[in-house]
């Protein structure tokens, strides 16, 4: 099993991640996503975002997706063999890729981090402006349900608090808004502490607030 992939990058970060949790061998090759893709990379994933998967003949892509094939090599609470639990999952990693990262935490990256790293010159104060009230009013509504509960989908760690963690991880170099947050913070505190995240990391990874 290979995965191809560039380790800054939250959603391949989470993956390796899921794969170092559960004790998934994989070989590892980057990506390097500040240069153009391969004709040979676009073959096989012809996005030409990463991560992608090769497992055997069995090739995916998009990084929730391979993060459910893995945890379905093995039982894991991850990604229970049970179908309200895995349906709850999935709403979590739906709201993760349509409002969380696309709205909110993706463009609040790009702006402050990515933008600086490969110079593109200054955020678009109003991009920012829209991501940063996006990040409220979903933040908002993820602390008040983590009030309740420790973890996304009830008392257990599951896939989804993967997912809506790992742009976490750059909460202070893209200004995310997090210390309105308390509950949130709590819970990102549980998940970030999982030493999958340490042995995955990028050289240097940004830190919550």
């Amino acid at each position: 099993m290979k995965l191809l992939g560039f380790p800054p990058s939250p959603n391949t970060w989470k993956v390796r991640a899921v794969a170092a949790h559960i004790g998934t061998a994989h070989e590892f090759e980057l990506i390097d996503l500040t240069k153009p893709r391969s004709a040979g990379y676009l073959a096989l994933n012809p996005t030409g975002r990463t991560p992608t998967l090769i497992d055997g003949d069995f090739v995916l892509w998009e990084s929730n997706a391979i993060m459910q094939h893995l945890a379905g090599q093995k039982p894991t609470s991850l990604w229970p063999n049970d179908a309200r639990t895995r349906a709850d999952i999935s709403r979590w990693l739906s709201w993760q890729l349509a409002h969380w990262g696309s709205d909110a935490c993706q463009p609040l990256i790009f702006q402050h981090v990515v933008k600086k790293v490969v110079g593109l010159g200054a955020p678009d104060a109003a991009v920012v402006e829209r991501a940063t009230a996006a990040f409220n009013k979903e933040a908002k509504m993820l602390d008040g349900h983590l009030a309740k509960q420790p973890y996304l989908v009830g008392s257990e760690l599951t896939l989804a608090d993967f997912a809506v963690a790992a742009p976490l991880f750059y909460a202070n170099d893209a200004k995310m808004p997090v210390a309105q947050y308390p509950h949130l913070q709590e819970w990102f505190g549980r998940v970030s502490a999982l030493p999958a995240w340490r042995q995955t990391a990028p050289q240097r990874p940004a830190t919550a607030a």
